[in-house]
């Protein structure tokens, strides 16, 4: 079956963290009134969008602009996810195409899936797939919240490393280089792992503990 070796790593992460999975281990649903399309995401005036802005924000107990950049540290991991992997087990790439995408809100935050998943190889489908189904996203987010892009694309150039240091091992600079800007760039290696050069706002919460990979601990 198409997907099968990914298919069982990502039911493997799920058990792993009790059911929680901000992706669909089968990457296809069949949405029902539960889910809903991101393409609502991008309809003016984007209330759906400050919605989950604001729901996040109040997660967090965080300024609005946090809020907008956790939410983005969520939904960007999950796409990411199954690409990245797809791409350090065999070369193939499932992408979610903008308008087969569909999201519902969870315990991981947000989870996603797809009416229809496109397999596709290599590093060019998942920098397309970032035009086509981040970029728009991150506009929107940017503009509203008043958070930077790069700010944003920092959190999607750590998704695209941690699954490859935490999952399946990967050569995650490689395909950040492959990609491209925006992804490309953002992030540094630092022995086993890798420092950010951009903040995921998280610090800025009260009473946390860095990221492992924040760009302050790399400065220490």
């Amino acid at each position: 079956m198409e997907g099968s070796v990914l298919t069982e790593v990502l039911q493997r992460v799920a058990e792993g963290r009790g059911g929680v999975l901000g992706v669909d281990p089968g990457l296809e649903i069949e949405p029902d009134d539960s889910w809903t399309a991101v393409s609502e995401l991008v309809r003016e005036p984007y209330t759906l969008m400050g919605e989950l802005v604001e729901r996040t924000a109040g997660r967090w107990n965080a300024p609005r602009h946090v809020g907008a950049a956790l939410l983005w540290k969520t939904y960007g991991y999950w796409h990411m996810f199954p690409m990245a992997l797809g791409w350090a087990l065999d070369g193939r790439v499932p992408v979610m195409k903008f308008r087969d995408t569909y999201f519902k809100v969870s315990d991981a935050g947000v989870t996603i899936g797809a009416s229809r998943v496109t397999w596709e190889t290599g590093a060019g489908a998942i920098a397309g797939a970032v035009a086509e189904s981040q970029a728009p996203l991150v506009k929107i987010l940017s503009r509203m919240a008043r958070v930077g892009e790069r700010t944003l694309w920092g959190s999607t150039a750590e998704a695209v490393a941690h699954p490859l240091t935490q999952v399946v091992k990967g050569d995650y600079m490689t395909l950040l280089r492959e990609i491209g800007k925006p992804v490309d760039g953002l992030l540094t290696p630092s022995g086993d792992g890798y420092f950010r050069k951009t903040c995921c706002l998280w610090i800025t919460l009260p009473d946390v503990e860095p990221c492992s990979t924040c760009c302050v601990l790399a400065r220490n």
